[in-house]
């Protein structure tokens, strides 16, 4: 007899699907979109594959998916905005080898990534192909701690980046207003406004998204040189040597190197999340080959565009110690304020930030509520019914959207009693995130060591994939330890990266649901996946 999982199908409906899913094609045949939603015959091939219905809008294309990724994850703009750190712990010359470093190892990561993404085109990601790569005995659990470390790392980047864009709004009403009294309960109230105003595109302009995203990609370009040019034209510049050779040890670490790899979380945060474009899977046309070709097109593109921000702002910040100092919080404005010596112009200079930084929160929310969504129509969290419905006519996860805004919203009530404690939540995003890169790539390497085939995808790594699936891992594994590390010592009760904490207490958290009721709901994605010949 066939082994049967019950559960939930996409609209929280009552499911059964067996070993054979014979009931999949038909209903992927028939869908639950129009038919021009529903994709190429290589998208419905792979629905059926993967026992999947069709209930999303399959509307975004290649620059829709470029701009998809290169908006949510604004290297260059959290360059900007993250900068103090690289230039407290490496300097400008940790800032800029740093970054060289760490898009060569990320380039590898989401080139693992890409090819996953190519066998198994789903919302899910990466527990999904944990469930699917991973040894038979470990895959139910493994999967599902993947999956809760995604879902979470998610929901944590959309308060990230809410804050840094209401932060800088309060930075630029600091340099325009002395006597302003920073308030750290205003700049929650501009998270909460900002994460409204995303989720309105989220639902109300859905249908419109993928025009949006290729209107903001246009945007993050020119508002690049928007900036650059003026810095170029008017800045002081400092001389290549001092600018490639000089390391800072402001952290008051053992020596130079250590705070350099502390200060890589720059330039890390500044790479990471590339496989935000993954969680739009069931929504791309052509997913199986359009995805990859869009990932790595945003790695490139981003990674140019922060490396040529990255430099300029190198060579023209000036006196390193001074724009640490500055009374907005970030450096960035006052290199725009002593550059241009205008308040206008630094306004407006910053201004194509907040602008960028909002768009990406816009996606972010697309992201984190796909990732939710996804995992609750396999029952990995509480009341998966009510979090894996999807809207009839409007065609979204419409209560995972919301869901996003309250959890947005609780998070950043933190703010008010600690921004400690709220940095130790946006710090779970790299965690929760790496956790995951690692786990899945670890499986699929696994799986090519033991000489298991692999799914069919449409785009390969070749001969390569083993090595670059090894580099990926060791590039991973000790930027993931560094990640825990606090920016200063000695370390006290503010300096502390409570992040650790966060992140062994979710640990704990999906553990004990597990094994308390997760174990007996979840179904492992890899329970429906019916492949040829495999």
């Amino acid at each position: 007899m066939p082994i049967i999982h019950r559960g939930k199908d996409e609209l929280g409906m009552s499911s059964t699907a067996t070993d054979d899913v014979e009931d999949f094609p038909s209903t992927a045949q028939k869908g639950l979109v129009a038919p021009r939603y529903m994709g190429t015959v290589a998208d419905q091939r792979d629905m059926t594959s993967l026992g999947r219905v069709q209930v999303l809008r399959r509307n975004f294309r290649f620059i829709s998916i470029v701009g998809f990724g290169c908006t949510l994850i604004c290297t260059w703009e959290v360059i900007l905005t993250l900068l103090s750190s690289g230039l407290t712990d490496g300097g400008t010359a940790g800032l800029i080898w740093g970054f060289i470093g760490v898009s060569i190892g990320f380039t590898l990561v989401y080139a693992s990534i890409a090819e996953m993404a190519s066998m198994a085109p789903t919302a899910g990601g990466q527990y999904h192909w944990v469930s699917e790569f991973a040894p038979r005995r470990g895959q139910k659990f493994l999967s599902y701690m993947t999956g809760w470390l995604s879902a979470m790392g998610w929901q944590c980047a959309i308060v990230s980046i809410a804050y840094l864009a209401g932060t800088i709004i309060q930075g630029l009403i600091v340099l325009n207003y002395p006597d302003y009294d920073f308030q750290r309960w205003h700049g929650t109230m501009l998270v909460i406004g900002i994460s409204t105003f995303s989720i309105l595109f989220n639902t109300f302009l859905a249908k419109n998204l993928p025009f949006v995203e290729g209107l903001i990609l246009i945007i993050h370009v020119l508002g690049l040189f928007a900036i650059i040019i003026p810095l170029w034209v008017l800045a002081p510049r400092d001389n290549a040597l001092a600018v490639f050779t000089h390391f800072n040890n402001g952290g008051g670490w053992n020596n130079a190197g250590t705070a350099t790899l502390v200060g890589l979380s720059t330039t890390i945060t500044s790479m990471l999340g590339y496989d935000c474009s993954v969680h739009m899977s069931e929504e791309i046309k052509d997913a199986s080959e359009t995805l990859p070709k869009a990932m790595m097109s945003s790695v490139a593109v981003n990674g140019v565009l922060g490396f040529i921000m990255l430099v300029t702002l190198c060579f023209t910040l000036g006196e390193v110690d001074s724009v640490l100092e500055t009374p907005t919080g970030f450096p960035f404005i006052q290199i725009f304020y002593n550059t241009t010596g205008s308040l206008p112009a630094t306004n407006a200079m910053t201004a194509v930030l907040v602008i960028t930084l909002t768009a990406s929160t816009i996606t972010e929310v697309a992201t984190a509520s796909r990732q939710l969504w996804s995992f609750a129509r396999d029952e990995g969290i509480p009341f998966s019914s009510f979090f894996a419905y999807v809207t009839p006519g409007w065609n979204i996860p419409l209560n995972a959207v919301m869901v996003s805004l309250g959890i947005t919203v609780l998070l950043s009530l933190i703010n008010i009693g600690s921004e400690a404690a709220l940095n130790a939540v946006i710090s779970l995003t790299i965690t929760s995130l790496m956790s995951a890169y690692i786990v899945s790539i670890g499986c699929v390497l696994f799986k090519r060591l033991r000489g298991e085939p692999l799914p069919p995808h449409r785009w390969t790594l070749g001969r390569f994939g083993m090595v670059i699936n090894l580099g990926a891992l060791a590039f991973l594994v000790p930027i993931f330890v560094f990640a825990f590390f606090p920016l200063y010592t000695p370390v006290t009760l503010e300096t502390m990266n409570w992040s650790v904490v966060m992140y062994i207490g979710v640990i704990e958290l999906a553990m004990l649901y597990y094994w308390v009721r997760g174990r007996h709901r979840f179904i492992p994605p890899v329970a429906l996946v019916k492949r040829d010949g495999m």
